[in-house]
């Protein structure tokens, strides 16, 4: 058994977990997963890596998440969890590359620009 901190990043948000053999418990913060993410699509996001390798009721999980919303947060949580998966079995890695669990997603917020309103919306343009 490897018993490592992961990390996962989405956006502006960084997840440490930790993975422990047990019953399928998750926490996050402190609280459970179902009390911090109450929306069921991000509660199905960050738990996709323990149901796409069916091992739910394996281990537990100790998360720490700061920083960006709800929906990063997931992310990040999602790609830790995943990644301490593969640290507890390396046979797990072709499951879920397949589910594309292992990559990183690297979109990030676009800058706002001077002399525009936003990053791309521009002030309304008047020729006369």
């Amino acid at each position: 058994m490897n018993n490592q901190i992961c990390v996962g990043r989405r956006k502006t948000a960084v997840a440490r977990t930790y993975l422990t053999p047990g019953t399928g418990k998750i926490m996050i913060n402190g609280k459970t997963i179902d009390k911090y993410f109450p929306d069921q699509t991000l509660l199905d996001e960050a738990r996709k890596p323990l149901t796409v390798t069916e091992l739910n009721d394996r281990f537990d999980a100790t998360v720490r998440v700061r920083g960006g919303g709800m929906h990063g947060q997931a992310g990040a949580v999602k790609l830790a969890i995943a990644r301490a998966l593969l640290l507890q079995d390396e046979e797990l890695r072709p499951k879920l590359r397949s589910a594309n669990l292992l990559t990183r997603d690297s979109r990030m917020v676009e800058r706002k620009k001077y002399g525009q309103k936003k990053a791309r919306k521009r002030f309304q343009f008047s020729k006369r």
